[in-house]
């Protein structure tokens, strides 16, 4: 079960008070939550691509997360921001790229 972001203030409070890390392909803003749970954000831009480059990736982002969440710590809102490099990559490079993140913000078990 993958719990969402889905309101706009939720994305804003973690831009706000989160820790940014990013690679070549993603951002990732890390804010802790108080929670027993992960909450994940995904934004595309429409810089990126067209509806279907952009829906596709956030496919990729959320099933990389889904596949990889046992071995995150828990208790932080996450939210994902694809830059314009990430348009035309395969799943095994956004994977690579969100585990990468993720260990660089410390949250890898």
């Amino acid at each position: 079960m993958i719990y969402r972001l889905r309101k706009n203030a939720e994305f804003r409070a973690v831009y706000r008070r989160g820790k940014s890390f990013s690679n070549n392909l993603l951002v990732l803003y890390v804010y802790r939550n108080r929670k027993n749970f992960n909450r994940l954000g995904i934004s595309v831009s429409k810089k990126v691509g067209k509806s279907v480059i952009r829906n596709r990736i956030k496919r990729l982002i959320k099933e990389s997360f889904r596949l990889n969440c046992d071995n995150f710590k828990t208790g932080y809102d996450l939210v994902f921001i694809a830059r314009n490099a990430s348009n035309n990559k395969d799943y095994s490079n956004i994977s690579n790229s969100v585990k990468n993140l993720i260990k660089k913000s410390g949250l890898y078990k």
